[in-house]
Formats: structure tokens, C-alpha cells, sequence
């Protein structure tokens, strides 16, 4: 009986533990699924901004916020196409680590252009912007090279792959069409037997006779069954012999 209960208990504490651990896991999903919600939020609204103040601002602040929509946009392109296809391709997996080292660098250049966005000092400021500009260039320059290059591989081995689905399935429609082609293994029948030269008492054909055909000769029988010899009776006289003379 204790061992039955103690079986129980442990069953209980087993499901327990199974149901925290599934809790856990739900949780720790809906807060990613909330966080990246958030963020996927906050970066539609801070790009919405960027556009309107590229559009709004004149000078120096203009021109940071296009630095910056350009160079969050590239980035963002590139990491999604990388991410997308080195599931795909695992070799794309150098190119990955690549780009993560040239995210460094993009981080570090848009924390600056968000920095110098509130700069007083416009003078200043409008000094920095073409050195701006030329890192802006070489990131997004090097992100763009990344992401065309991984689309034109994938394209490249999609042109491939329907290359060789396209020649399989022209033999097989070969091999499908092939009732409509002559069999040139089909064999011909035999030749009839050619008619012998007529003779001056018979004229036509005549057609060999093979051994099936004739059937074997009967025994001659005689046209008259020979009389056998006539039975005698004691009633019956002798005859007499012929007298010779």
C-alpha cells in the first residue's frame, strides 16, 4: 500500500513539474512575441519620423535624418535576406558572420547620427556631414553588395535546379510518347509457300502437306471375304467319287 502512494506522489510531483516547466515556456514565448511586437512597433514609428523630418527639416537635421532612414533601411534588407537564406544555404553562413561585423559599425554610426541630431551648434554639424555621409556610403555600399550577392546565388541555384527538373521531365514525356514511335524489334511473320510450276495434267496450287496433315495409310482389305469351309451334317451323303474313264 505505501509503495502504491508513494508511486502516486511521485506521479503528482512529476506532472507538477511538467506543468511549470510548460507555464514557463508559454510565458517566456508571449513576452518574446509582445517584445518583438514592441520593437517591430517602435521601428515603424521611428522610420515614419525619420521620413517626415528628411521631408520637413531643412539642412544639416534634414539631411542626418536621410543618412539614417538609408542606412536603418539597408540593414534591415540585408539582415532579412541573410537570415532567410542561409536556412537555405549553409554557406552563407560566412557572409552572416560578415554582416554581423558590419552591424557593429552601422550601430555604432546611427547611435552618432541620432547623437548629432540634437546639436546646437549647426556650424559644427554641417562640417561633420560629409564625413557622415562617406561612412553612411561604405556601410550601406557593403550591405547592398552582401544582399544581391545572396539573392543572385539563390536565383542562380533556382535557374539550375529548373534546368534539371526541365530535361527530366522532357525524357519523360519522351518515354511517355514513346507507343507513337514504330518498334522496330517487332517480328515479321513467315513468308506463304511459294505455288510449284504447273504441269501439263494439273494446273493451280498445290500446298505442301507437313506431317499432321495426312493421315496414316489403312491396311488393303480384300473387295470379297474368301468362303470358309461349309460345315457337314451326318444326314448329308457322301459324295460319290467321279469315276474315271
Amino acid at each position: 500500500m505505501e509503495a502504491v502512494i508513494a508511486v502516486f506522489a511521485l506521479l503528482f510531483v512529476l506532472l507538477l513539474g511538467l506543468g511549470a516547466y510548460a507555464t514557463v515556456k508559454v510565458v517566456g514565448a508571449a513576452k518574446r512575441g509582445v517584445d518583438r511586437g514592441i520593437t517591430q512597433a517602435r521601428r515603424t514609428v521611428e522610420d515614419h519620423t525619420l521620413r517626415a523630418k528628411s521631408f520637413a527639416q531643412p539642412g544639416a537635421a534634414g539631411e542626418l535624418a536621410q543618412l539614417r532612414l538609408a542606412l536603418r533601411t539597408s540593414m534591415r534588407a540585408t539582415q532579412d535576406a541573410l537570415h532567410a537564406a542561409v536556412a537555405e544555404d549553409a554557406s552563407l553562413k560566412e557572409s552572416l558572420g560578415l554582416f554581423e561585423r558590419l552591424s557593429a559599425h552601422g550601430h555604432e554610426l546611427d547611435d552618432e547620427l541620432k547623437r548629432l541630431e540634437s546639436e546646437p551648434d549647426r556650424t559644427a554639424l554641417a562640417e561633420r556631414l560629409p564625413e557622415l555621409r562617406e561612412r553612411t556610403e561604405r556601410i550601406t555600399r557593403s550591405a547592398d553588395s552582401l544582399r544581391w550577392a545572396a539573392r543572385d546565388r539563390a536565383r542562380r541555384f533556382a535557374e539550375d535546379d529548373l534546368d534539371t527538373l526541365s530535361a527530366q521531365i522532357d525524357v519523360e514525356a519522351g518515354a511517355l510518347r514513346h507507343w507513337a514511335t514504330p518498334q522496330e524489334s517487332r517480328t515479321t511473320p513467315p513468308p506463304w509457300p511459294e505455288a510449284p510450276a504447273a504441269d501439263a495434267a494439273t494446273a493451280g496450287q498445290t500446298w505442301p502437306e507437313t506431317p499432321q496433315s495426312s493421315p496414316a495409310p489403312e491396311p488393303t482389305r480384300p473387295a470379297i471375304t474368301p468362303p470358309g469351309p461349309r460345315p457337314t451334317y451326318p444326314w448329308q451323303k457322301k459324295p460319290r467319287p467321279e469315276s474315271t474313264t
